[in-house]
């Protein structure tokens, strides 16, 4: 991939042309339909009215219970299986979204799953940590995020030596692969609205925010993506950004130059407490907030801190400056504690 003289022009390109440069990665029917987009006017008035408020519910992706990960292991996923991969390794949090949408993809592909958490093990899994076990996933828990990475290498070399074929897939599948889901689903989204004058979302890894950028580079569009930290500072989520969206440019045989212009990497990190997992009055108030106004439950099992809280209360400045909609793209599955 990312190899070859470039078939295309540079940005801005239509719809049309981008799908055609997206049309050689192969993905996965994981996403086998548009996600609805919703609009929110009970919680826009709550929240002072303005433009309108808007949800793109990607937690309503039916496979591997939902959630923005899904679009993105549909690519990870399918270049592992081509590459004659028979187990998938990842890391997370004990309750990740992203380990447990692995889980699912490696149970779907006939796979193996390993996934390197943080955290103690539960005495009594809930929630993803049960979805894990009951999709037949392999679970190694490290003592501290920092350990995450080595522990993944460490098993990749194990797996090799007993002659398997692990994949390992970064931490959020944050990636130029899984990023390209995300220019996907930029494209999806302007068939079926306008383009919103901002989109709003949670930020961590920064693969998502990446590929909503490169989307919005690519097709010329006047968007802002304003991306809410869930525990890294803004430069440092400025600098992973940056180079996956370079990531993407070399999948796509572009100039890096050429997906360097546009849409701005905009990161608000005043939001994340006293950290990744680590909830806050805010972000409880945000979540009882959005499930009163929209009967939309959101949820921290997953371990977003009080980040999620400016996902539902967009800033102040942000919606002044919107003339017309701020579009909140939700991200979250629909792991629920089971007892």
């Amino acid at each position: 991939m990312g190899s070859g003289k470039r078939v295309y022009n540079a940005p801005p390109l239509t719809s049309a042309e981008l799908r055609s440069a997206l049309a050689p990665f192969p993905s996965l029917p994981f996403v086998s339909r548009s996600t609805l987009v919703e609009p929110l006017p009970r919680l826009s008035a709550v929240l002072g009215g303005g433009p309108r408020l808007l949800v793109k519910r990607d937690d309503a992706i039916p496979f591997g219970f939902g959630g923005n990960k899904v679009r993105k292991l549909a690519f990870v996923a399918a270049h592992a299986k081509a590459e004659g991969a028979d187990t998938l390794i990842t890391a997370g949090g004990v309750q990740s979204n992203h380990a447990r949408a692995t889980a699912a993809a490696a149970a779907k592909l006939g796979m193996r799953a390993v996934l390197v958490a943080n955290g103690e093990p539960p005495a009594a899994p809930t929630a993803n940590a049960l979805l894990d076990a009951l999709l037949g996933a392999e679970v190694v828990y490290v003592g501290s995020r920092e350990e995450r990475a080595p522990k993944m290498n460490e098993l990749a070399e194990q797996l090799r030596a007993g002659g398997r074929h692990p994949y390992t897939i970064p931490i959020g599948a944050s990636m130029p692969l899984g990023a390209l889901a995300f220019v996907m689903a930029m494209l999806e989204l302007v068939d079926e609205m306008p383009p919103p004058d901002v989109i709003v979302h949670s930020s961590s890894s920064g693969g998502t925010q990446a590929g909503l950028i490169a989307g919005c580079r690519l097709l010329g569009l006047p968007t802002r993506v304003v991306g809410v930290s869930a525990d890294a500072p803004t430069a440092s989520l400025h600098g992973d950004i940056r180079a996956i969206v370079s990531g993407v440019a070399d999948l796509l045989r572009l100039d890096p130059a050429d997906l360097g212009r546009g849409t701005a990497i905009e990161v608000d990190d005043r939001f994340v407490g006293e950290g990744y997992g680590i909830s806050t009055a805010a972000s409880r108030e945000a979540i009882e907030l959005t499930a009163h106004r929209s009967a939309l439950p959101r949820s921290n099992l997953h371990g977003k801190s009080d980040g999620r809280s400016d996902c539902v209360r967009a800033p102040a400045a942000i919606r002044r400056r919107a003339d017309d909609s701020v579009l909140a793209h939700r991200r979250a599955g629909r792991a629920i504690r089971l007892k």
